[in-house]
Parts: structure tokens; C-alpha cells; sequence
């Protein structure tokens, strides 16, 4: 539409202009007159524009732009209306930091059109530039993303299988930060991470942020960087970078070290993301908030509630947040930009909801309701660049949610959802299926499955890959994905065990975002259907190979990630016993399968397995 807009000559856009000054409608209205008739009007509805709510006025919205934020031409038959009485219409909702690797059918539901991703897959995040540019994107969130992280050997971002270019010395900035630009990524984003009790990470050294900061710069590309302490927010920020996205938990800040945060990130023209979502988990408290709110989990499945539902502190500790909401609210009242962002991905915290969840906190830090809306649709769309969204202005993407009430004096009020556009186009079908769908998830039940006393699954023999009950045991890659990896299985005897083995070679190839190549074992009568497995508590099983590390994991309805935890395969057979509360966010009454893999590394892998059971213990 805007590509139109450009190639009318400026005789046209002289005289329209002048036209429109005589009978009331702005010059991009006028302009697109032959198409307003189909248009969207959205009537008598106060406007939150990025930084204040607006009196009550009429918008109008066609070919996903927004054409006039304060529509005063005719209304026509054609039109399609939509009262705004007592309700408010605000920017599409920006999450400042997620990592996008799974429920994308989540974010729009909420209001979430755009997501600011800080580490994800190559190859999915290529898709999504893909999809964007070419404007077919309307189902889903915008991912702004910043691909490969920045990393030491050993560093955070490391421990979740994929691969990732380290780095170890300054001098490889610049080609690290060029590699990064060419596959994709829109900004870069570095760790300083040394971990905390109990867990232990390498970190970039200070003088190789320097060299990425500087690096990034030179291309024109933003600089964030995770930390996880006060002191690797000073050496950040001192660092140059352009902004902080988490804060840190911490029972007191000192007003000295609010001033020097607030010191370097002024100097700077910083950001900073305080992520309250995650550092509350971290803190052992719940998004009680939202979880109690029905009219927002009526939207999650069973699988997908649970990461809301669990934390990463092992018990409450409200005290840990003294030090994030003491220095947002410091920093706040300095002017410094303060971001809405949930790191949704992570535990206790779920894509899209959460974001909700985050603007409370914000404005329990200290921010008032309308410099917690600011937070997540304007203030990041200015810090991430991105000109088209964040704001209610003639000629911006119709990226748009309209609410009952008034969230600049009440911000629960952006959960009383009345409709949502993505690149102009209604939401509403998009959450009645999935409301729908959860309905039905909550009325099937599972069947529960009559495990054998000696809770044997794997019955190998040369002529079938057999088990007690359910489909058995199949190959297993990414090849319905798109992906390149491959697999072969061959059973051999095992006399030790007076059973056979089932020995598996995977080759593992980059082609999908996560490969994967193993076996995998469904334990319904049909692939990917739901059984109850709540009869067992304990994964048991006896593996040898070629001593690298595997993962197995479960998945469960209505996903199909599934919840892994890592082995290795040495070269002698050796017991692993795995107790099912090691699968983080596993629901044993829903399980649809048992995945043995090998990657997401590329190469060739080779182990076997015998004597796989699910036992009570």
C-alpha cells in the first residue's frame, strides 16, 4: 500500500492534500478513498498513541496500515464497524526479550504482535526475516531477533545443546559480529555470566565485550549484553553497551550504585530490560496474577501451563527482589528507558501472557500504568529501531489490541481483550480456536496405560521394534521438519542380558532450526496420541556407545518439544536410572512419546539400548 502511495505523482498528492484539508480526512485516507469503503473504523475509542491516552475519537485501519488516527470523512455501508465505546485502542504489545523456540501460537492470542528474541536457531530465525519481508506474517508475532549469542567457551547459551561460535580473545569480534549480520541477525547480543550458587559458567572477558561492543557499532548494529550481577552491569554499561536486558535478583542496592547504573546508562543513551517474570521465578514466586485469571489461562494447554505454573527457587525469597525494583524504579524516575520484557521461555513464564503479568510488576516498581504500556509497545520500538510499530500514528503497521476500559489508570485492563489486528487482520478467530481446543484438551481423558510388572518397554526382536502396549518402537529425525539427518537401527543379541539391543546410527546434518535423529517410542495405540503413564515414576535404562552425549526426553499433548535430560553413552554398558521429576515441566498423565536422540550437533553418533523400563520406585 505505501509502495502506491509513493508512485502517485505529485500532482495527485498536491491536489488530495489539499482536498483533505477542505473536507476533514488525512492525506493517506484521501489517498486510498477507493479502498476506505472496505476499511476498518474503530468509533468513539480513547487512544493510548505510545505515550498518552488520547479522548475518545474513530480510527481507521485497511490493507494493514493505520490511515487515519482520528477519522472525520464518511462513514460508508461498506465499512466495517467496530464500537470503541468504553474501551481503549493501543499500540500492539512488544515482549523485549523472549527466546522463540516453541508455542509461537501464543503470543497474538495476547495481544503480543512483535517479539524481541535474544537467542534462537539460525535457521528459523532466517524463516521469520523471510516471512516478514515478503508480508506473510499475519498469524504470527514479528521476531526481532538477535540470532547467535555472543559466548565464551563453556559460557551461558552453551548448555542447551545447540552450537554456537564462541569466542575466547578481542581479535575475534569483528568476523564474529560480520557472521551474525550475514545470516540475519538484526542486533548483537553478548553474555557476562559467571552463574551463581550452585552453578558455575565461563564469561566473556571484559576486554572481548569491549571488542564486540565496538565491532557491533561499526556495522550500525545495537550492543546488548545479559548480565547477572551489579558489577557486570557496570562493566556493560562502562563497556558501551546500548542496553541491559535482565537486571539481577538481590536483597538490597545501595542509592550509590543506583547512581552509577544511572550515570553510565544516560552517558550512553542506554536501555535497560529488568525482566521481572524470570527473576521473580528465580525468587521462588508465582505470576499469581494471571494465573488466576481464567479469561487468560482458558488459553493455554495443559502443556503449555505448566512452565507458568512452576518456578526456578526452589522456595519464596521476596526479599531478592528489593534490588531490581529499587534500581527500575531509580532508573525510571532518571529518564533512563525502561523496557517491558519477560525472558518467556524460561520457567514461570509462558509467551505472550506473561507480558501482562510484566506490566503489573512494572507498575509495582514504581512506573504509573502509562509508562508501563510506554515500557512494552513505543519505548522498545524506539530502542530496537523499529520505526513501523509501538505507536497509534497514521502510516504505521495496523498492529493494533483494543481492551475494555482504560489500562493508563487500571493496566489489568490489558487482559479485557476485545479484539486484536495483526498487519490489519482480526485475531479474534485465532483465540476462539484456541479456546475451543482447550476446552477439548480439559474434557478428553487420558487412558492410563497397565504397565507390566517388570516394567519392560523395549521387546527388540530382528523381525519388529515391539513393546508390551501402545504403537512401539520407530526411527526418529527431522525429516518431517525439513531436516537433513538420518538414522539406521539394527537389533543385536545381547547374551549378558539374555535380551536383544537396539543399536542406533545417526548422522545429525544443519538443516532444521533443532536436529535431531534417534528412535522413538509411542506409547498409545497411535503415534502422538496421549496416554497415562502416572503409573511409573522412574526411567530406567542400560546404554553403551560412543561416548557422547545423548538426551531422552518426553513429550506431551499438545507439544512436540519434548522435556530432556542428557546422557552419555560409554563405551561399557552402564544403569541409568532417571527419576521422571528430573524431566522439568513433565505431566506424566499426558505423555506422547519417549525420544532417544542424538544432536543438535552435527556429526555422526553411534549407541545402543537394551532393558528400557518405566518402573515405580
Amino acid at each position: 500500500m505505501m509502495t502506491r502511495f509513493q508512485n502517485l505523482n505529485h500532482f495527485a498528492q498536491t491536489k488530495t492534500v489539499k482536498l483533505a484539508s477542505r473536507i476533514g480526512c488525512t492525506a493517506l485516507a484521501c489517498l486510498f478513498s477507493l479502498h476506505v469503503d472496505a476499511a476498518t473504523l474503530i468509533k468513539n475509542v480513547r487512544v493510548f498513541d505510545g505515550e498518552k491516552m488520547l479522548s475518545p475519537r474513530q480510527v481507521l485501519i485497511d490493507q494493514g496500515k493505520i490511515l487515519d488516527t482520528n477519522f472525520k470523512g464518511s462513514i460508508t455501508p461498506a465499512m466495517t464497524i467496530v464500537d470503541g465505546s468504553g474501551r481503549s485502542l493501543l499500540p500492539g504489545l512488544i515482549d523485549a526479550h523472549v527466546h522463540a523456540y516453541q508455542d509461537q501460537d501464543l503470543p497474538l492470542l495476547f495481544g503480543v504482535t512483535t517479539q524481541i528474541d535474544m537467542f534462537t536457531a539460525v535457521p528459523l530465525m532466517r524463516e521469520m526475516n523471510k516471512r516478514m519481508a515478503e508480508g506473510k506474517n499475519k498469524q504470527n508475532p514479528d521476531l526481532i531477533s538477535a540470532g547467535v549469542l555472543a559466548t565464551a567457551p563453556g559460557g551461558h547459551g552453551t548448555e542447551y545443546g545447540m552450537e554456537v561460535e564462541t569466542l575466547t580473545k578481542p581479535e575475534q569480534a569483528q568476523a564474529w559480529v560480520d557472521k551474525r549480520i550475514a545470516e540475519g541477525s538484526h542486533f548483537i547480543k553478548i553474555v557476562m555470566e559467571h552463574g551463581g550458587a550452585g552453578y558455575k559458567f565461563n564469561s566473556l572477558d571484559l576486554d572481548t565485550v569491549k571488542a564486540l561492543i565496538k565491532a557491533s557499532h561499526a556495522r550500525k548494529k545495537l550492543a546488548v549484553v545479559h548480565i547477572g550481577t551489579f558489577e557486570d552491569a557496570k562493566a556493560a554499561l562502562a563497556a558501551g553497551a546500548d542496553g541491559l536486558v535482565h537486571l539481577y535478583v538481590g536483597s538490597s542496592i545501595s542509592e550509590a550504585q543506583s547512581k552509577e547504573i544511572i550515570g553510565l546508562a544516560k552517558k550512553n543513551g542506554s536501555f535497560v530490560i529488568p525482566t521481572f517474570s524470570v527473576l521473580e521465578s528465580m525468587a521462588g514466586m508465582k505470576s499469581q496474577d494471571v494465573l488466576s485469571d481464567a479469561s487468560m489461562t482458558n488459553l493455554l494447554g495443559k502443556t503449555q501451563l505448566i512452565p507458568l505454573n512452576s518456578v526456578y527457587g526452589k522456595q519464596e525469597n521476596k526479599a531478592w527482589m528489593t534490588a531490581p525494583n529499587t534500581l527500575t524504579a531509580a532508573l525510571h524516575a532518571a529518564k533512563v528507558p525502561v523496557l517491558a520484557g519477560t525472558d518467556a521461555g524460561n520457567t514461570g513464564t509462558q509467551y505472550g501472557i506473561s507480558l501482562h503479568h510484566e506490566l503489573v510488576s512494572l507498575v509495582n516498581a514504581g512506573l504509573s500504568p502509562s509508562a508501563a504500556l510506554q515500557a512494552a509497545t513505543s519505548a522498545p520500538a524506539k530502542a530496537f529501531r523499529l520505526k513501523d510499530r509501538g505507536r497509534i500514528a497514521n502510516g504505521l503497521k495496523a498492529d493494533v489490541m483494543l481492551v475494555d476500559g482504560d489500562p493508563s489508570v487500571d493496566i489489568t485492563a490489558t487482559r479485557r481483550i476485545v479484539e486484536i489486528w495483526k498487519d490489519g487482520e482480526i485475531v479474534s478467530p485465532l483465540r476462539t480456536e484456541k479456546l475451543a481446543q482447550v476446552a477439548k484438551e480439559k474434557t478428553n481423558k487420558t487412558v492410563a496405560v497397565q504397565i507390566p510388572s517388570d516394567g519392560r518397554i523395549s521387546l527388540f526382536s530382528a523381525e519388529k521394534l515391539g513393546s508390551p502396549f501402545g504403537f512401539g518402537w520407530v526411527p526418529s529425525n527431522d525429516a518431517p521438519m525439513g531436516g537433513k539427518s538420518t538414522v539406521q537401527l539394527k537389533v543385536n543379541a545381547v547374551p549378558e542380558f539374555a535380551q536383544n539391543a537396539l543399536h542406533i546410527d545417526a548422522v545429525v546434518n544443519p538443516g532444521f532450526a533443532f536436529p535431531w535423529a534417534g528412535v522413538a517410542f509411542f506409547p498409545a495405540t497411535q503415534p502422538m496420541q496421549a496416554v497415562d503413564l502416572s503409573a511409573a515414576n522412574t526411567l530406567k535404562f542400560k546404554v553403551k556407545g560412543d561416548g557422547k552425549t545423548y538426551t531422552v526426553g518426553f513429550t506431551m499433548q499438545g507439544s512436540f518439544i519434548p522435556v530432556s535430560v542428557p546422557f552419555t553413552a560409554p563405551a561399557e554398558w552402564t544403569e541409568v536410572s532417571l527419576p521422571l521429576s528430573r524431566f522439568k515441566g513433565m505431566d506424566a498423565s499426558i505423555v506422547t512419546m519417549l525420544g532417544f536422540n542424538a544432536g543438535p550437533a552435527a556429526g555422526n553418533y553411534a549407541f545402543d539400548i537394551v532393558d528400557v523400563r518405566l518402573v515405580k520406585e
